[in-house]
């Protein structure tokens, strides 16, 4: 009887060790809710672009759901603040596709040589994982399939090219060039799933979503772990990540498992919270050092799961290009090391010989901070570079611009880049890289105050 009891403890005392080993300790919850919250910064923002499209009807920016383009004809402006760090270059195209019970097409028209498009397309981590343009594949005409995790079909007839995406929502941050009509060209873009483009029966539909609202305070909280459960049911686990998702599974993340923060006790509730102010912390200090988008866009493979770096892309301007199409950098302190502020006046010199290289078209563009949105202005100016009408070069062949809040006087007036009166800092944007930019080779000149 005494040999049975003691058997029956030692049992008891293995579950128990087993069960302790299996809960993480105050320190180590803290430690991996601080690189979850890293790994979903991305996916977060993403969603937020994702459900204010195609799920809220009451946003200005409801495209109307999936499958459907949503066209703006103009550059963006001061009043357009749905995404931080917009372009001001090309009018946007946006669009998502639901994957899940069939493929989607994209047909698009062939182009002139002298015009531009790109449409890039993201999976829910923000991955490019696919280009379509004049860059990636040309300027004939083609039809461009995408395809979830689940289809597993070979190329149908008359179909360009097949993307295979590794989530089954995906959406494109679509781009052209303004020379021309940008409405006729914009109509051309055309959206279907599969079964309509070869004029087969749909297949049924896929069930229906619960969506979960959008709050930034609640993302950016403990709870973003209701957003990464929900967003990872949608994904199909890659073999990369199989040991960090085994150690996200420690804290409650789970693909498709609801979240319910209140169940946790109060030391699990704050150490998640303080691993994900840790982590947003260290992303904002990322952010401000950052002076260029190398490394922070691309695929999965051209990334190589540095979640760091691409949860920095997404702070400093959501679905930047990748480095082939577009190349990116940050100014954001002068010469002497310090902050931008409208406060001062700055130079911009580009010596003789010296313009970005660039296959395509360059600009400098203004944003204000905190908010990282174009700045209002007197001459409706939000970028300068080689397409502003009237750019003036030196006697030498050189370029200067003229950053500062107050008006700029006489000639200079040609090349003034207005500054909010606060804190801002400027993106570069360089379609068409040349090697030289790409390779870090070329280095823009830094603003220099004028003292």
């Amino acid at each position: 009887m005494k040999m049975r009891i003691l058997a029956v403890l030692f049992v008891v005392g293995i579950c128990l060790q087993n069960v302790a080993a299996a809960t993480p300790g105050v320190a180590e919850t803290k430690g991996i809710a601080k690189e979850a919250f890293i790994y979903a910064y991305p996916m977060l923002y993403n969603y937020q672009t994702l459900y204010e499209h195609t799920q809220n009807k009451d946003s200005g920016s409801y495209i109307g759901g999936f499958g459907k383009f949503r066209h703006y004809t103009k550059t963006y402006t001061p009043l357009d603040t749905n995404i931080v760090t917009p372009n001001n270059d090309t009018p946007y195209s946006w669009a998502w596709l639901d994957l899940r019970s069939e493929p989607w097409v994209l047909s698009v028209p062939a182009l002139p040589k002298d015009r531009y498009n790109v449409f890039q397309w993201f999976d829910l981590y923000t991955h490019n994982f696919a280009y379509v343009g004049v860059r990636a594949t040309g300027y004939d005409a083609g039809n461009y399939m995408f395809a979830g995790p689940n289809w597993h079909g070979e190329k149908p007839k008359g179909i360009t090219k097949v993307f295979r995406s590794e989530t089954d929502f995906i959406g494109t941050l679509t781009r052209t060039g303004t020379n021309g009509s940008v409405e006729e060209l914009q109509k051309q873009y055309i959206l279907k799933p599969l079964s309509a483009f070869e004029g087969t029966p749909a297949p049924p539909a896929a069930p229906a979503v619960n969506w979960i609202p959008w709050d930034e305070k609640r993302a950016l909280s403990a709870d973003f772990l209701s957003y990464l459960n929900f967003l990872l049911q949608f994904t199909k686990p890659h073999p990369s990540e199989k040991a960090l998702m085994e150690r996200f599974a420690k804290i409650g993340i789970e693909p498709g498992k609801p979240f319910d923060l209140a169940s946790l006790d109060k030391k699990t509730r704050d150490a998640i919270e303080a691993g994900v102010q840790e982590g947003l912390a260290l992303l904002k200090d990322k952010t401000a050092k950052n002076t260029s988008s190398s490394g922070l866009f691309g695929t999965r493979e051209f990334l190589k799961n540095d979640y760091i770096k691409r949860a920095v892309g997404v702070m400093i301007g959501i679905y930047g290009n990748s480095l082939e199409e577009a190349f990116y950098t940050s100014p954001q302190v002068d010469t002497e090391g310090n902050p931008l502020t409208g406060k001062n006046r700055y130079a911009l010199r580009f010596e003789k010989g010296h313009l970005p290289p660039v296959n395509l078209f360059w600009s400098i563009t203004m944003y204000k901070l905190p908010e990282r949105l174009l700045v209002d202005n007197l001459i409706d100016r939000y970028s300068i570079g080689d397409r502003t009408e009237g750019l003036k070069l030196a006697k030498d062949g050189s370029l200067t611009i003229y950053i500062q809040h107050e008006p700029t006087k006489g000639d200079k007036k040609a090349n003034w880049l207005p500054a909010p009166d606060g804190p801002f800092f400027m993106v570069g944007r360089f379609y068409g890289p040349k090697p030289e930019l790409m390779d870090g080779s070329y280095e823009m000149p830094p603003p220099e105050r004028i003292k």
